[in-house]
């Protein structure tokens, strides 16, 4: 199975984001939106839960691109991801998971204080695949899991999302906690993606 799904490109006064697949939809619309100067390559969203693969990956997608003026989409999915993201000339976007980079950190923690779990569209639609390279096909434990570090489910819509309804229900059934949804735009998103490219550019006129 391929690592990432690439857009290439030959014009070198272009930067390369390299990031988590989870907000693929949202960032290629703001790509397209502002017409930035900016290829992407997405890795798979599931990579998250298994750090050594995510380590590999990423380590991969930045040698084979070195040639590349590039920023990293992750938050503290790794506890080495800065040093990797620097041995790899990179920037990475500031944020503590996508989650926190879409919302804005104050509504993050808050909905985080709160007991939230937050669900994205492509969590709710792989659950079972990603779940069980966790917790293994163990319904108990994962319902136990969850109940004991969550109290309800954050089912995130973007401008960008499909239709998840279904999905998420199926998903706060099988942990057994209450669903509820959250509508958000996508200003934290893309002033997070600009401050990081101006970074970036800056770093290379220096």
């Amino acid at each position: 199975m391929n690592m990432a799904v690439t857009e290439s490109t030959d014009n070198s006064d272009r930067l390369l984001l390299i990031g988590c697949g989870i907000l693929q939809k949202e960032i290629r619309y703001l790509i397209k939106k502002n017409d930035w100067p900016l290829d992407s390559s997405f890795m798979r969203s599931a990579l998250h839960n298994n750090i050594g693969k995510l380590e590999k990956g990423l380590k991969g997608s930045l040698a084979k691109r070195a040639d590349r003026e590039t920023i990293v989409f992750y938050g503290c999915c790794h506890p080495d991801i800065d040093n990797i993201v620097a041995r790899g000339n990179a920037v990475r976007t500031p944020g503590q998971n996508c989650v926190d980079i879409l919302l804005g950190r104050e509504l993050f923690d808050l909905e985080l204080e709160r007991g939230a779990f937050f669900l994205l569209e492509e969590w709710a639609e792989r659950w079972s695949p990603i779940t069980e390279m966790v917790f293994g096909k163990n319904p108990e434990v994962i319902r136990s899991v969850f109940q004991e570090a969550h109290k309800y489910i954050l089912a995130i819509r973007t401008p960008c999302s499909d239709d998840f309804s279904e999905e998420a229900q199926e998903v706060a059934s099988i942990v057994g906690l209450p669903l509820q949804w959250m509508d958000t735009g996508l200003e934290h998103l893309e002033a997070t993606l600009k401050q990081t490219m101006e970074q970036k550019l800056k770093e290379r006129d220096d």
